[in-house]
């Protein structure tokens, strides 16, 4: 089976970057021009996922509005002969096929992917956390595509983290079989430090066997009082074999502040049109601060 379908939920309320998304989802806010969201669709696209389902909640139509026909924008651009940023604008537009489902209740991860049953049907789907962009040679999707390739059941997108922040997290227990991959034995959802099974966190990075939705049909709350994927997914864990892959990349968590931070800092600093004069900015505002 190929994976062809991928999953983004975008349904959250974003408390961790208030004041700036009480009004404006948290998937917009732009990565120097870009928004968050675009850069996590253009990583689906590039590893040959053909349809992308983006679960959104109240507060969340600037996303569709942002992947939408723009017809008043391109004329105005046509007219003024801004050819180079109308591309731009029509090549968001004809990224891929979209589509969306809403999230009626913020009631965690397991539910939003719960509500995508139908679109997925009983194929094997990607599912990628809009707060986590991975910034990689190969994209990180592609490269747990071709583990999927090779193990045929559900692979997790894994990197170690620090043991202080285990309880950010859904944790992964389970014994390393090949370069970079675990097999998976159990998962915890958000443990704290002194009962984590390992330093082993899924990174916003999924590949899922429509089997889940047994499992998510009959989720009860849990941590947070949240329906948690991570509970299904050890569940799942427990029914047939899943694997934990530890993806090539650096990984930025732009629902958080520093994070967010980051990300704009050092996409900025690869951008050819950019680099030179925002380094000699950073040098000299580094510079005053000593």
């Amino acid at each position: 089976m190929q994976v062809r379908k991928a999953v983004i939920p975008a349904a959250g309320l974003s408390t961790r970057l208030l004041p700036a998304t009480k009004a404006q989802p948290k998937e917009m806010l732009p990565i120097v021009d870009k928004p968050a969201i675009q850069y996590i669709g253009e990583e689906a696209i590039k590893s040959g996922i053909e349809d992308i389902l983006i679960v959104t909640g109240r507060g969340k139509r600037a996303i569709e509005d942002h992947f939408d026909k723009s017809y008043e924008l391109e004329e105005e651009l046509k007219k003024k002969g801004k050819i180079d940023l109308l591309e731009i604008v029509q090549d968001i537009s004809n990224l891929v096929n979209i589509h969306y489902i809403r999230q009626k209740e913020t009631k965690g991860l397991g539910h939003a992917i719960y509500c995508t049953k139908t679109f997925i049907g009983n194929e094997p789907f990607a599912v990628l956390l809009g707060d986590d962009i991975v910034d990689s040679e190969v994209p990180c999707l592609k490269q747990m595509i071709d583990v999927f390739e090779e193990y045929r059941t559900s692979i997790l997108g894994v990197q170690q983290v620090s043991y202080d922040d285990v309880s950010k997290y859904g944790i992964v227990s389970g014994k390393q079989v090949d370069e970079r991959i675990y097999k998976v034995k159990t998962l915890v959802e958000k443990p704290d430090r002194e009962n984590t099974p390992s330093n082993i966190a899924i990174l916003g990075r999924y590949i899922i066997t429509p089997r889940i939705f047994d499992f998510l049909s009959n989720a009860k709350p849990g941590k947070n009082g949240e329906i948690q994927l991570t509970d299904s997914l050890c569940e799942l864990a427990g029914v047939e074999p899943m694997y934990a892959y530890d993806f090539i990349g650096k990984r930025y968590d732009v629902g958080n502040k520093l994070g967010f931070l980051q990300a704009t800092i050092e996409y900025a600093l690869k951008r050819d049109d950019l680099k030179d004069e925002f380094a000699a900015y950073l040098k000299d505002v580094t510079e005053k601060l000593k």
